[in-house]
């Protein structure tokens, strides 16, 4: 278990499962943050209000990419080991691992809650999970080296970015899970990286892969509508209701951008290496691969607590 101290996976779940109790002696469901720990083979579960590890749990070797919606299980993607692990999250524990992916990458849940779609760079597909079933119910090929994903708001279309400085991203209809269907591919006025859909579903961003620069498109991929200026490359984006959080590991820096003209509104210095961003609950969450550690921002972005989850940490989400 690279060196973990095994008694930290005794940690009951139970308290995740129930939640706390509030003051008037009923439950409410504290959000927690699960982080991938890739080097060490276990997902950190941390309470976000205690800012502390609550338990580790064991999985595959080289957990990477982890997606979920506010509730329901968590798509932990381990693409050294060509499987798909799904995780209950009250009580975080494994309910199944996915074989015969080539290298999966990164996930985007349905608003369903039911319907996953997973890249897989090794086979160049998007494979489409169902969630309820635990299996993979349809593949379609969209291209080599499939990487950075994102799902329109209404679960119509997938963008995927082709490669980690990809010069084409892949427009998939899912409006049929069980059927998807590429569309055609857009081309960026660079080598594309991280492809993230506004939360309006009109526009999507679009982070570089080798220079200081992200273009925002129109949904329908026709053309950029908007090229900004950015932190070192590559840069990944998250977003609240009316902002824009661009991370850059080797900035390193998370830039606060408006979603309606892409203006600059503040730049946080947080710690080398936090490539990987997410928002949810009122807090922006970016992880360092360089020295493990999760930090926390506020919806302003404005850095409020560090804390060290691994000797790396990859990727987070939030759970309600």
């Amino acid at each position: 278990m690279g060196g973990v101290d095994r008694r930290s996976f005794l940690l009951s779940g139970v308290a995740l499962a129930l939640g706390a109790t509030g003051p008037s002696g009923g439950t409410r469901r504290a959000p927690f943050a699960l982080v991938t720990a890739d080097t060490e083979g276990y997902v950190a579960v941390v309470d976000l209000a205690r800012r502390r590890v609550l338990q580790r749990v064991a999985t595959l070797g080289g957990p990477r990419s982890i997606e979920a919606r506010a509730r329901g299980p968590a798509i932990v993607g381990h693409a050294s080991e060509g499987a798909v692990t799904l995780l209950d999250s009250r009580p975080v524990r494994v309910r199944r691992v996915l074989r015969g992916f080539g290298e999966p990458r990164y996930a985007a849940i349905a608003p369903d809650g039911r319907h996953a779609f997973v890249t897989d760079s090794g086979h160049g597909e998007l494979a489409v999970i169902d969630l309820v079933r635990g299996r993979v119910i349809h593949r379609v090929t969209v291209g080599a080296l499939a990487r950075h994903v994102t799902l329109d708001p209404a679960g119509r279309t997938v963008w995927a970015a082709l490669g980690s400085s990809a010069p084409a991203v892949a427009v998939v209809d899912v409006s049929d899970p069980s059927r998807p269907r590429l569309r055609r591919r857009v081309r960026a006025p660079f080598l594309a990286h991280d492809v993230a859909f506004s939360p309006s579903g009109a526009r999507v961003w679009v982070t570089a892969g080798r220079e200081r620069r992200l273009a925002i498109f129109a949904a329908d991929g026709t053309r950029p509508q908007v090229l900004l200026d950015a932190d070192e490359a590559p840069q990944h984006v998250a977003f609240g209701p009316t902002a824009a959080y661009v991370a850059s590991g080797e900035g390193p820096s998370v830039r606060v951008h408006a979603l309606d003209d892409g203006r600059l509104l503040r730049a946080q210095r947080v710690p080398f290496g936090s490539y990987n961003v997410t928002r949810r609950a009122g807090r922006v969450l970016t992880l360092s691969l360089g020295v493990g550690t999760l930090s926390v921002l506020d919806a302003r972005g404005r850095l409020r607590w560090v804390l060290r989850v691994a000797p790396a940490a990859h990727d987070a989400c939030v759970v309600l």
